[in-house]
């Protein structure tokens, strides 16, 4: 069976909170052997670690502050972060990054917060676990100057285009595809740009308990709930539009993806 690791699994939360287990054993049964749960603030960075240590070996962590929460982001954020990282199992920092949709924090604590957390990065040596939304020029030029002193980086979730896309690969970032691939009615954007970008820095994420495929056969478990067992219909669908041979997808995103968060 082709082997999986999701990068980007939202497990802290309430969603999977009745039948973790369960989820995590359907996902092995479908090749995805392991999992990269996020960090979105200190509560969920902390709780993502301690999956970890529930099950050592298939679950890793990002530790970071989401730019939705960039308003509380203190000092004591930052050494949360910096303490999480001395931890094997965190294998980036993030999710951070800028949203300008909903400014749920103001654009000056978003970027104070993106900046502080990059440099978090460079000092500990981990890749940035990134998000952006409405705000490509700012978060664009944060990066370019940023990406010297990183390890790495990899745009979580994109949904854009080929011009964004561009960008990122010319700044030496890999690009996270989720389920947004298989929606006919948003995708198109993407299934367009996803030609342009190169079996080296693919990568493969669920993000669930969001963004459940549109096209699924199947029904899922529970209502509207992604799960990280539907990651291999993603690959499939994202081969598709790659215009590649899903097993070489499959091998390259996993290879990228060990090399990235230097996962064994």
């Amino acid at each position: 069976m082709t082997a999986y690791i999701d990068i980007g699994v939202n497990l802290t939360g309430s969603s999977f909170s009745g039948d973790l287990d369960d989820v995590i054993e359907r996902a092995a049964r479908a090749g995805v052997g392991r999992m990269i749960v996020t960090g979105t603030d200190a509560d969920h960075s902390r709780a993502a670690l301690a999956l970890c240590a529930r099950y050592p070996g298939r679950l890793f962590a990002t530790a970071g502050v989401h730019p939705h929460h960039a308003d509380d982001y203190t000092p004591e954020s930052a050494a949360c972060i910096r303490e999480l990282c001395a931890d094997d199992s965190v294998v980036a920092v993030g999710e951070c990054g800028l949203d300008f949709n909903r400014n749920y924090s103001t654009p000056a604590s978003q970027r104070a917060a993106f900046e502080s957390q990059l440099e978090l990065a460079a000092e500990t040596g981990r890749p940035v676990f990134l998000h952006q939304r409405d705000a490509r020029a700012d978060f664009t030029a944060i990066m370019r100057s940023a990406m010297p002193q990183l390890s790495g980086a990899v745009a979580h979730c994109f949904t854009g285009g080929a011009a964004e896309a561009a960008d990122y690969l010319e700044l030496g970032m890999y690009i996270g595809v989720t389920g947004w691939i298989c929606d006919e009615r948003r995708g198109r954007e993407l299934q367009q740009a996803v030609t342009q970008i190169p079996l080296q820095r693919i990568l493969l994420e669920t993000d669930a308990p969001y963004l459940l495929p549109r096209d699924l056969a199947q029904k899922p478990v529970k209502s509207r709930r992604n799960e990280p067992c539907y990651l291999p219909h993603i690959c499939a669908v994202l081969a598709r539009y790659m215009n590649v041979d899903v097993d070489e997808l499959a091998q390259a995103a996993l290879a990228n993806t060990q090399r990235l968060f230097s996962i064994e």
